[in-house]
C-alpha cells in the first residue's frame, strides 16, 4: 500500500478516517474517545505544512471486488494516517489511526516502518507516542511493532508535558502510558 505525504486538499478524509477508527472504542466502554472530534482542519494543516503528516492509500486493485466502503478500488484514496511532532530529540507519533474498513492488514504498522525509516535517515534515536495500556489495538498492538512501555522515571520531558496535557483531558480515566521503539 502506498505511503506518501498527506496534502493539503485530504485533510477533510483525515479527519473522516480518525472519526470512523474511534467507533471501535465504544464497543469497549470508552464512548467518550468514540465521540472525541478529530484534529481541526488548522491543527492537522500544520502538521503537513511541517511535512509531518502521511497517508497510507489505497492502491491500484486493493478493492477490487469489493465494490463498497473506503477507497473500494479507487487509487489513491487515504485508508489511513500517521501525524508526528519531534520531541526531546525523537519522532513522536500523535496519531495513527486506519479506516476500520482497511484494519488489521499491517497498514498501521507500514505508517510506523515508515515513520521508522524517516528517523533512521536523520539520525533520530527512536520514535514514541502515548496510549492506552488496555485497549488491544493500543499498547498491546505497538508492543508487537517493537514499542516498550516506559515507566515514568523514563520519561522526558517533552513526554511528561504529553502526559500533563493528556491528563486535562479527562484520557487518564483509562490506564494510559508512554512507550518508545528504537531505531
Amino acid at each position: 500500500m502506498p505511503i506518501r505525504a498527506a496534502h493539503m486538499d485530504e485533510l477533510t478524509a483525515l479527519q473522516d478516517i480518525e472519526r470512523a477508527a474511534g467507533t471501535c472504542f465504544r464497543d469497549i466502554g470508552m464512548a467518550e474517545i468514540a465521540d472525541d472530534e478529530p484534529l481541526t482542519l488548522d491543527e492537522l494543516g500544520r502538521y503537513q505544512r511541517a511535512g509531518m503528516a502521511w497517508v497510507a492509500l489505497d492502491g491500484p486493485g486493493a478493492g477490487v471486488g469489493v465494490g463498497v466502503g473506503v477507497g473500494a478500488g479507487v487509487p489513491g484514496v487515504p485508508v489511513a494516517y500517521l501525524i508526528a511532532d519531534r520531541v526531546d530529540g525523537n519522532l513522536h507519533v500523535e496519531q495513527v489511526s486506519v479506516h476500520p474498513e482497511r484494519a488489521r492488514r499491517g497498514i498501521g504498522r507500514s505508517l510506523l516502518e515508515h515513520l521508522a525509516g524517516l528517523a533512521a535517515r536523520e539520525g533520530v534515536p527512536a520514535l514514541t507516542l502515548t496510549t492506552f495500556t488496555e485497549v488491544p489495538w493500543n499498547a498491546p498492538y505497538y508492543a508487537r511493532c517493537g514499542f516498550r512501555l516506559l515507566d515514568d522515571g523514563a520519561l522526558t520531558p517533552g513526554l511528561r508535558e504529553i502526559r500533563a496535557h493528556e491528563s486535562e483531558h479527562g484520557l487518564d480515566r483509562w490506564p494510559r502510558a508512554c512507550m518508545r521503539r528504537e531505531v
